[in-house]
């Protein structure tokens, strides 16, 4: 039988799966809490997402998966604990200065491969114009109130639904990875020069209206805006490396 594809469905909510072969099956963006999975064979099974509580044969192994992961990428922890304008403008240096990195490791590849996907998963250069949307919406939008802040090579997540969030973005562009690291270096300079001029006060400033056009209002306070940005460049970079490390493989 042909693998099949769902997509956007709830008809597998509170569903019981006994002696199903579901080996090889993905799970991409999926509501999995309290989920069971019991009895079964797990070999090589990879978990990746947001971690409430995590249990292995009864074992809460959050922590350790936490601490693993501040472990290998200590800016999580400059992320975490910021609470300041100093601390914040320390986390965000730390972030530039790990792309700057992951940047030059990316040049080492052809073209063709930086716009390769890996595990139907972005390729570099869509994780870059991912990130120019994301800072847009979050600082252009949310914290300077811009009112047409995207540029239009950004890029929406995949499962976006709302076609107002992408008003004046270039559905159909094709950059190249020079084109984007000029787009993406305007964006970097952007929240550093926000970080430059903010204040400790200006950081609890309630920012109104929501990061996409056309969604509900959700008024954030500045530091909350910041958070949700650089744990963004945190994240996209550590897929980024991941998938770096297998098309330099190849």
């Amino acid at each position: 039988m042909a693998a099949s594809e769902h997509d956007r469905t709830d008809a597998f909510r509170g569903a019981r799966f006994t002696r199903s072969d579901l080996s090889g099956s993905t799970f991409h963006d999926c509501d999995l809490s309290g989920v069971r999975i019991t009895g079964a064979f797990l070999d090589g099974l990879s978990l990746s997402g947001v971690f409430t509580r995590l249990l292995v044969d009864d074992v809460d192994v959050t922590g350790f998966v936490t601490a693993e992961l501040e472990r290998r990428h200590p800016e999580r922890v400059l992320i975490r604990t910021m609470r300041t304008v100093d601390e914040h403008r320390a986390a965000w240096a730390e972030l530039e200065r790990l792309w700057e990195r992951t940047v030059e490791r990316a040049r080492g590849l052809p073209e063709a491969a930086r716009h390769e996907r890996v595990d139907e998963e972005w390729s570099f250069v869509e994780t870059l114009r991912h990130l120019v949307f994301a800072t847009d919406g979050w600082v252009g939008r949310m914290i300077l109130e811009q009112p047409a802040p995207y540029h239009p090579l950004g890029l929406v997540p995949a499962d976006f639904e709302s076609a107002d969030a992408a008003a004046g973005l270039d559905p159909d562009a094709r950059p190249s990875f020079e084109e984007v690291l000029v787009v993406r270096a305007g964006r970097t300079a952007l929240v550093r020069a926000l970080l430059d001029d903010l204040t400790d006060d200006g950081l609890d400033r309630v920012c109104p209206g929501s990061p996409w056009i056309g969604d509900p209002d959700q008024p954030r306070a500045v530091r909350a805006c910041l958070r949700v940005i650089m744990n963004e460049e945190h994240q996209h970079r550590r897929f980024a490396e991941r998938d770096l490390a297998v098309l330099e493989a190849r």
